[in-house]
């Protein structure tokens, strides 16, 4: 099934995620720390408020939540989703992400939209890049009429959008459709943000782990076209 939408998405009922969010935000709210969370809040550029939970410690209160938990569903995952997402603290989000990391094999080709949701909602790289590589990846990977998607995300008028079609791919190595890859990072070659232009750089040095003379010769044809910031990240390991 293809994937299509751009509207906010519906959050379905789900015992599961009501048990997850009430202990979710009485957990995390206990261990909130205000000064921290106004630091968080000012390096991530006040992207969120932030309730300045630490990684070690948002972890730990992570596996307290979701102790005796069964394993979720498609709905159980998108209610969860949405209902963080609707929450105003980034940690919030934070766990959400993770959740989907952990369960994205129970989502099918019909969760596409709800990822592109979360990944124009509150946008920041924190949680789009994770979103890219281990959500968004692991359904196209797993369907692979996604691609159509990614065609149309990577001229999206939203930037996040597009880093994440470019950056599906950063977890396939040798599954990684090089052609694909190429095009992507020509068509954006001319992006004036600075997060498509990094995009660019990482996406083709983590391909460059699997094959780096492909790397550094799809550069050399199209020397002068990209920044120096996307090329500097794609030779970082491999040199010119």
């Amino acid at each position: 099934m293809r994937a299509t939408g751009r509207g906010t998405p519906d959050v379905p009922g789900s015992r599961l995620a009501d048990t997850v969010l009430e202990r979710l935000t009485a957990v995390y709210g206990a261990g909130a720390d205000p000064e921290r969370g106004a630091t968080m809040r000012a390096y991530m550029k006040d992207v969120a408020p932030f309730l300045g939970l630490t990684t070690p410690v948002r972890r730990q209160l992570s596996r307290t939540v979701l102790e005796g938990t069964p394993r979720p569903d498609e709905a159980d995952c998108t209610a969860i989703a949405l209902r963080c997402w609707a929450l105003p603290e980034r940690e919030y989000q934070y766990f959400a992400v993770d959740y989907l990391r952990r369960h994205a094999r129970v989502c099918s080709s019909g969760f596409l939209p709800v990822t592109r949701y979360l990944v124009a909602t509150v946008p920041w790289w924190d949680t789009v890049d994770l979103l890219a590589a281990h959500v968004v990846g692991a359904l196209v990977a797993a369907d692979p009429e996604l691609t159509a998607d990614m065609d149309a995300w990577i001229g999206d008028d939203n930037l996040w959008v597009a880093r994440t079609a470019l950056l599906h791919q950063l977890r396939y190595k040798d599954r990684t459709d090089t052609e694909r890859l190429f095009a992507y990072c020509v068509r954006q070659s001319g992006h004036p943000d600075f997060f498509i232009r990094k995009a660019i750089g990482w996406a083709l040095r983590e391909y460059a782990k699997t094959d780096p003379e492909a790397v550094r010769s799809f550069l050399a044809r199209e020397t002068g076209r990209f920044a120096p910031l996307s090329v500097r990240e794609a030779l970082k390991n491999i040199g010119a």
